[in-house]
C-alpha cells in the first residue's frame, strides 16, 4: 500500500478513529493488525520474513537477559545477527555476489556459470533488518531491558508508518510509546495533518515530476545534449531528497495522529558546509544507525588520525552496499567516505562564504549521484565524461532527449522555490508552527497555495512507488 494511493487514504483515517476509541492496552493489537495489513498489501508471502526477523530478535532478547556467561551472551548475540544478516542477504545480495565471484574467477580463466535465484526483493527489508538487530545489539549492551511482550514487541518491528522506508528507529524512543498510555492531543494531530500534507507536496509536486525527466535521459544517454545531461543530474538530485524526505514527512505525520513520535529523518541537508554535516542531515536515522553499530565499534576517532579515517572508509563503503546490490553504491558510498576523509585531514578550513561551500556540497552531491543513479559504471562515466566535454565547450545547449511541458516546468520551479525558501527558514525555526501562528488570511493562503500545488499534480490512474522502496 502506498502513502500515495486511495487505499491508503482510506486506511489511515479507519485507523486512526478505531485506535483513538478503544482503550489504550488494546491499541497494539490494532497498531500490529494494521501494520501486517499494510506490509502484506504488497506480498502476502513476504510476511514470513518480518515474522521470522521478530521472533528471533524477540527469543534473543530474551535469552540474553537470562544468560550470564560473557561467552553465551555472545553466542546468542551472533547467532541473532547471523540469521537477521542471512534473510538480508539471500534475498538482496545473493545474486550480486554470486555474480561478483564469477567475474573475479573469470579474471583467472576459471569460467563458471553464477548461481543465481530469482526473488522479489521484499519491501522493507533494509530498515526492519536493521530495526531489530539494533534492538538486540542494545539488549546485549544493557542500553534497554528486552520487552517480554511478544505482541508489542511486533508492534514495534513492524509499525506501518516507518515499517517501508524508515525512519529506522531506535528501541528506546519508538517501544515505549506503542504501549504507553495516551490521550488524543488536536495540536499533536494538527501539526501531524500539515506535515504530511508539506510530505505529499514534495512527493506529487516535485519529485514525480523531476524524476521522469530524469529516466528520459537516462534511458537514452546517446543521443543526449549536454543541457540534457545537466538536467537529469539536477533533476535526479532534487527528487532523490524530496522522494524520500517526503516519505519521511508523511510516515512522521502519521506517526503523530496516533500520538506517537517519530525521530526527525531529515534536516535541510541541502544547506550543508560540508560533507559531514549533509550526513548529520541526511537520512539521520541511517547516518546514526551506522555511526553507533560500526563506525564507533571499529573504534570512531579514539585511535588517531590514520585509524578514524579507516573506520570513515569502512563505514561509508558499507553504507554504499546497504542502498543497493551494485557496485556503483558501493562507489557512491565510497566516493562520500573519501570526502569525509579529505576534510579531516586538512581541516575545517575558514568558515567564511558559507554560501560558496553549501554550493560545493550540493555540487559533489549531485556528481556522485550519478552512480547512485546509473544501472552500471559505464553509464555514469559516460555521463560524466559528456558532461565534462560539454562544460568545456563541446555538447549542445538544446534540449534533445527532454521533452518539458511549459506550464509543468513553470509549477515544478515554483515548487522548487517554495522548497528552498522552507528548508532555509527551518534551520532557524519550526516553519510548520510559524506559518500556523500567523494570520488566518496568511496560512490558510499558504495552506490553500499548498493543496493547489498537490491537486495540479495528482495523478490521475496509478500511483507511483517511492525511490527507497528499492532499498
Amino acid at each position: 500500500m502506498l502513502f500515495n494511493s486511495l487505499g491508503f487514504a482510506v486506511f489511515l483515517p479507519i485507523v486512526f478513529v478505531i485506535y483513538w476509541l478503544l482503550p489504550y492496552k488494546y491499541r497494539w493489537f490494532l497498531l500490529l493488525v494494521s501494520s501486517y495489513y499494510f506490509y502484506m498489501s504488497w506480498n502476502p508471502n513476504y510476511i514470513v520474513l518480518i515474522l521470522s526477523a521478530t521472533v528471533v530478535s524477540y527469543l534473543a532478547g530474551l535469552l540474553l537477559e537470562k544468560a550470564g556467561k560473557p561467552a553465551l551472551r555472545k553466542t546468542i548475540l551472533a547467532s541473532a545477527v547471523v540469521i537477521c544478516l542471512s534473510l538480508l542477504f539471500f534475498f538482496k545480495y545473493f545474486n550480486f555476489f554470486s555474480e561478483s565471484l564469477t567475474r573475479l574467477l573469470g579474471l583467472f580463466s576459471i569460467k563458471l556459470h553464477p548461481v543465481t535465484v530469482k526473488v522479489l526483493l521484499p519491501v522493507g527489508i533494509s530498515f526492519y533488518t536493521f530495526q531489530t538487530l539494533s534492538y538486540v545489539i542494545d539488549v546485549y549492551q544493557g542500553k534497554v531491558k528486552p520487552e517480554h511482550h511478544l505482541g508489542i514487541y511486533a508492534t514495534f518491528v513492524s509499525f506501518f508508518p516507518q515499517l517501508v522506508a524508515g525512519p529506522i528507529e531506535r528501541t528506546e524512543n519508538l517501544l515505549p510509546q506503542i504501549s504507553s498510555e495516551k490521550n488524543f492531543r488536536y495540536d499533536q494531530a494538527a501539526y501531524g495533518l500539515k506535515l504530511m500534507a508539506w510530505g505529499f507536496f514534495k512527493k506529487l509536486a516535485i519529485a514525480d515530476v523531476l524524476g521522469p525527466l530524469a529516466d528520459q535521459v537516462y534511458a537514452n544517454l546517446n543521443g543526449s545534449s549536454t543541457l540534457d545531461l545537466l538536467a537529469a543530474v539536477l533533476c535526479f538530485s532534487l527528487q532523490i531528497y524530496c522522494d524520500f524526505s517526503g516519505y519521511s514527512d508523511i510516515a512522521i505525520g502519521s506517526a503523530k495522529l496516533l500520538g506517537i513520535d517519530l525521530m526527525t529523518n531529515f534536516r535541510s541537508p541541502f544547506f550543508s558546509t560540508s560533507i559531514r554535516e549533509f550526513w548529520s542531515r541526511w537520512h539521520i536515522s541511517l547516518s546514526t544507525w551506522f555511526r553507533d553499530y560500526i563506525y564507533i565499534p571499529l573504534g570512531g576517532n579514539r585511535r588517531g588520525k590514520w585509524k578514524t579515517c579507516r573506520n570513515l572508509m569502512i563505514t561509508f563503503l558499507v553504507s554504499g552496499l546497504w542502498h543497493g546490490a551494485n557496485w556503483t553504491f558501493v562507489v557512491w558510498g565510497g566516493l562520500h567516505g573519501l570526502a569525509q576523509v579529505l576534510e579531516k585531514l586538512l581541516g575545517k578550513g575558514k568558515q567564511k562564504l558559507p554560501v560558496l561551500r553549501q554550493a560545493g556540497v550540493f555540487l559533489f552531491c549531485c556528481v556522485t549521484w550519478v552512480f547512485f543513479r546509473a544501472e552500471c559504471f559505464s553509464d555514469a562515466f559516460y555521463l560524466l565524461s559528456s558532461l565534462g566535454r560539454g562544460l568545456a565547450g563541446h555538447g549542445c545547449w538544446q534540449f534533445r532527449v527532454l521533452q518539458i511541458d511549459l506550464l509543468m516546468l513553470v509549477q515544478a520551479a515554483v515548487s522548487v522555490l517554495l522548497l528552498g525558501v522552507f528548508d532555509y527558514c527551518s534551520l532557524k525555526t519550526d516553519v510548520i508552527e510559524w506559518v500556523s501562528q500567523r494570520k488566518p488570511v496568511v496560512k490558510w493562503g499558504i495552506y490553500l497555495l499548498l493543496i493547489w500545488l498537490i491537486l495540479c499534480f495528482m495523478p490521475v490512474t496509478g500511483s507511483s512507488e517511492f525511490v527507497y522502496f528499492q532499498f
